[in-house]
């Protein structure tokens, strides 16, 4: 004879979980302490915990409610546990603050997929060499319109002045209103207008950016002494140099009490730009966006854009001709891939 017959309840009933309940509500993490992501590694984040002399540097791991909401250098975040700082200690991040910039790329032109090299930066700074390697004005193009895209100040920073002159490259972007600095090796191989640079980046948080070979870690160590980022050559038959920063990594300027910071990062061969809109890159230059009040819906503001606004502009000399043309190079880098 059965166990159950077919008027018992268990003979219907599966066996109840034995667990508690599921909670939508989370700990406030009261006792959080605020901090900053210096560098990534492997789902590893170190962090800058603290202020001035009770700075300390902490290593943590990112807390499971976040799910894969990213955390990247630059961001400011909230860390519960152990925040001493002590060798084999290990904190949890349990709160990305909102980001007041991010600086973001894609591998190439038609990956849908959004890379963020850096948040809350200010600054991008393009440092390129004038010879050895040569310039790449197109890699340069795509640098500042992702600088505009992400809201951000751009700066040139042109090196081995001493082997080229600047002149020719400052003169492709004068037009545009980008700001520049030049440095320079002395006879004892030191960096000559590194306090220029360094007026530049005082109160910034500053990205540096460049094709490897063009001295920006070069520079790094000079501005940051103790950065000790590794440099390299450049390849005398491709003309290129070798990656030597591996990951991205933010340093505080030294001696300086007004917060300024750079973000020395890999050197790049390609910047996605995917992601960039032709609405927001001319929103970067006010005094073109208000002549494309009247344009066409639609129009991209492109040199062959029928009755765009800059075009009309240009023809009744209200707009300068060389700076329009100067925003359409930069509207035409966003689909250029010979770079």
């Amino acid at each position: 004879m059965p166990r159950y017959d077919e008027h018992d309840v268990e003979h219907y009933d599966r066996p109840r979980r034995r667990t508690r309940p599921r909670t939508k509500e989370r700990p406030a993490h009261d006792d959080a302490v605020d901090g900053v992501v210096v560098t990534v590694d492997r789902g590893r984040f170190t962090l800058l915990v603290g202020a001035g002399s009770e700075s300390r540097v902490v290593m943590a791991m990112k807390a499971r409610p976040l799910g894969r909401k990213g955390v990247v250098v630059g961001d400011r975040v909230r860390v519960v546990g152990d925040v001493s700082g002590a060798d084999g200690s290990l904190a949890r991040i349990v709160e990305v603050t909102p980001r007041a910039t991010v600086l973001r790329r894609t591998a190439d032109d038609d990956d849908p997929v959004e890379r963020v090299v850096v948040a809350n930066a200010t600054q991008l700074v393009v440092v390129t060499a004038l010879t050895d390697p040569e310039p790449r004005p197109r890699l340069i193009d795509r640098a500042l319109v992702a600088a505009y895209d992400a809201g951000l100040a751009p700066l040139l920073c042109l090196t081995k002045s001493d082997l080229a002159d600047p002149e020719v490259l400052l003169s492709t972007y004068r037009s545009l209103g980008v700001p520049w600095v030049v440095t320079r090796r002395g006879p004892d191989r030191s960096i000559l207008g590194l306090e220029e640079v360094r007026e530049r980046l005082a109160g910034q948080v500053s990205v540096l950016v460049g094709h490897s070979g063009v001295g920006k870690s070069t520079l790094v160590n000079a501005l940051v002494p103790d950065a000790r980022r590794e440099t390299g050559h450049v390849n005398a038959v491709t003309g290129r140099g070798r990656h030597t920063s591996t990951s991205a990594v933010l340093l505080a300027l030294p001696g300086w009490g007004d917060g300024g910071w750079i973000v020395d990062t890999p050197g790049i061969r390609s910047f996605g730009l995917a992601h960039v809109q032709p609405e927001h890159l001319i929103e970067a230059f006010p005094d073109l966006d208000e002549m494309t009040e009247d344009c066409p819906r639609g129009c991209t503001h492109g040199e062959d854009e029928p009755e765009c606004g800059l075009d009309e502009a240009v023809a009744s000399g209200a707009a300068d001709p060389e700076r329009v043309a100067s925003f359409r190079r930069l509207l035409a880098a966003r689909s250029v891939t010979d770079y």
